[in-house]
């Protein structure tokens, strides 16, 4: 990364955790994945019981496979045959891990989900949430989070999944009723009722979609 660019994002991470911090939730700053990554473990005691999402961001800094490997609880949804299941165990969970799809630089995050899970969990349910954002997805405002959103994570991840929508194959949003949208459900959390519950991630790298 460039380092002008590298900077800009260090001093736009401290004007975004102080805008988490004012809306009840906490925030920290990571100059690399590996420091992401030794912040998260710090963060999640050893014997926690741990749920996801489906978030890029967390596997690109190595924290589902450190938690696999590690002395912890967590539960993978791949492993379960019954996915309803694994889904309902993550809203008891110790910790829910998630990225977002786009975030002010004031503190507000922005997702979008298909089945609900992620967006559900981050509402209501685990103790703790803990999101690993890449500065990629911090945005100016809210109109510009939601188009990020929109346009840029949700395309991608119907590409990812091999879903048939016109942002499939247009790379832009169509605002569709497709069977296949995932823009089933937008959660915007501007502020967490429950002080520290929520704690995001901040890491100088580009992440996830």
């Amino acid at each position: 990364m460039d380092t002008n660019v590298f900077k800009r994002n260090e001093l736009l991470a401290q004007k975004t955790i102080a805008g988490l911090e004012s809306r009840n939730m906490k925030g920290y700053y990571a100059a690399s994945k590996e420091e992401a990554l030794k912040i998260a473990l710090d963060l999640i005691p050893e014997g926690s019981s741990v749920s996801m999402g489906g978030g890029m961001s967390v596997h690109e800094i190595g924290l589902s496979s450190a938690l696999k490997d590690g002395n912890y609880n967590f539960i993978d949804r791949d492993q379960f045959e019954d996915k309803r299941q694994a889904m309902l165990l993550a809203y008891d969970a110790d910790f829910f891990l998630s990225s977002a799809n786009a975030m002010t630089d004031d503190g507000i995050l922005v997702n979008i989900d298909g089945n609900a899970n992620r967006v559900s969990s981050i509402a209501q349910g685990p103790k703790n949430v803990l999101f690993i954002v890449g500065m990629n997805k911090v945005c100016s405002d809210l109109d510009s989070a939601m188009k990020r959103a929109r346009n840029v994570a949700a395309p991608a991840n119907v590409q990812r999944f091999g879903l048939s929508t016109p942002c499939a194959s247009k790379g832009r949003c169509f605002d569709c009723k497709s069977p296949d949208t995932i823009c089933c459900q937008i959660l915007i959390t501007r502020f967490s009722r429950h002080a520290g519950r929520i704690n995001v991630i901040l890491v100088n790298d580009n992440l996830g979609f």
